[in-house]
């Protein structure tokens, strides 16, 4: 193989294809991004083709001078896809992109596979749920990042339902949020990463930091990879996959959602273990032999959301500051406006310890912000 004769081809442009670019380039392959916006954040170290990755017309242009195709984010026009399986190296598959675009699809699959999800049921009006609650409502397609997802523990809270196609699923008693990556190739071959703690935001319903490795015990972390591993064996999925986990208080682990491509769980692992998820995405979509994933120190991660209160062109402070703490490195991803919670960036920590860890955490959140030119 000659990585400089392959064009790796990335639908979506936002900072998980960055950072998948950036490995790729590393390793000497091409890498061209289909995306909508001018100046995105992978812009700054791939060829942008700007076009719709919703829209078949630009997908099959775009894939005609690629060799192989992957993602950035599943919510992607499936159908000039399914033309181009005969032709295209296309990792994951349009059919396991059909799976996980389609999150009661998703649930009934890893049900039919046996496998301990939330009990759910599929909502046709929402006047059903007053008899349900308390609920987790979610969009049957399109959610990401808090959005499509509401929680509905009285009758009070019925203002905030989805008007949308939805299903339900029960309110566990939960105790933690667990993440773990798996890349898994053709031959069956598969990589596993260490078992990651999430905690989220309270308002925004997005990851505000994590921790590897988490505080469970050595039976929970041995269950939580399995599961993991054989709910993308239940996709037949080929490529890598962030699972979300839940454990409640009774110690038991149920999947919650799998995304087909790197993960915000994973994004530690650039500084943290031997391989990235990143550098992982690009050896299965290539068909190179996975790597190891060993976790070389502990380490947390923390997203750098848009402060409240401000948009517009952001304003990193406190950079030079969190930069002199020993262990930390830093990420931004480049986007040209800020706005609440908005993901403008990550920190990784690296300690000896999670105590550590957790100090220089708490001090490096404490100090970096990022605002805007204009006030809300």
């Amino acid at each position: 193989m000659n990585p400089g004769d392959i064009t790796i081809g990335i639908l979506g442009g936002g900072q998980l294809a960055k950072m998948s670019a950036q490995a790729g380039r590393k390793m000497g392959f091409n890498i061209k991004v289909l995306d909508p916006t001018p100046n995105c954040p992978a812009s700054a170290v791939a060829e942008h083709i700007i076009g719709s990755y919703r829209d078949s017309d630009s997908i099959i242009s775009f894939a005609s001078c690629c060799d192989i195709i992957t993602f950035d984010l599943e919510h992607v026009e499936i159908f000039p896809l399914k033309t181009l399986e005969d032709k295209k190296r296309i990792i994951p598959s349009p059919k396991v992109l059909e799976i996980i675009q389609n999150k009661l699809l998703q649930r009934k699959t890893l049900k039919n596979a046996r496998l301990p999800v939330p009990e759910f049921r599929e909502i046709t009006h929402k006047e059903e749920l007053t008899e349900l609650l308390p609920v987790v409502q979610k969009s049957v397609r399109g959610g990401y990042d808090g959005r499509g997802t509401v929680i509905l523990r009285n009758p009070e809270d019925l203002s905030k339902a989805l008007d949308e196609p939805s299903f339900v699923e029960e309110f566990l008693d939960l105790e933690k949020e667990l993440g773990v990556i798996v890349a898994r190739n053709e031959k069956g071959d598969i990589a596993v990463y260490e078992v990651v703690e999430m905690v989220f935001h309270p308002e925004g319903n997005l990851l505000d930091y994590l921790f590897c490795p988490a505080s469970i015990s050595e039976d929970v972390r041995k269950e939580a990879k399995e599961l993991a591993i054989e709910a993308v064996r239940a996709l037949d999925g080929v490529g890598l996959f962030g699972v979300e986990l839940f454990l409640d208080k009774k110690g038991k682990l149920y999947i919650n959602e799998i995304a087909p491509r790197p993960h915000n769980s994973g994004h530690y692992t650039i500084e943290a273990c031997y391989t990235s998820q990143f550098e992982q995405h690009i050896r299965v979509v290539t068909g190179l032999p996975l790597g190891a994933t060993t976790l070389m120190k502990p380490c947390a991660m923390f997203n750098l959301l848009g402060e409240e209160g401000y948009t517009g062109k952001p304003i990193y402070e406190g950079l030079e500051r969190v930069l002199a703490i020993p262990g930390v490195s830093l990420h931004i991803y480049g986007k040209a406006k800020t706005f609440p919670l908005r993901k403008m960036g990550h920190v990784t920590i690296l300690g000896d310890t999670l105590e550590e860890v957790f100090q220089k955490m708490a001090e490096a959140k404490r100090l970096l912000k990022v605002k805007g030119e204009i006030k809300l």
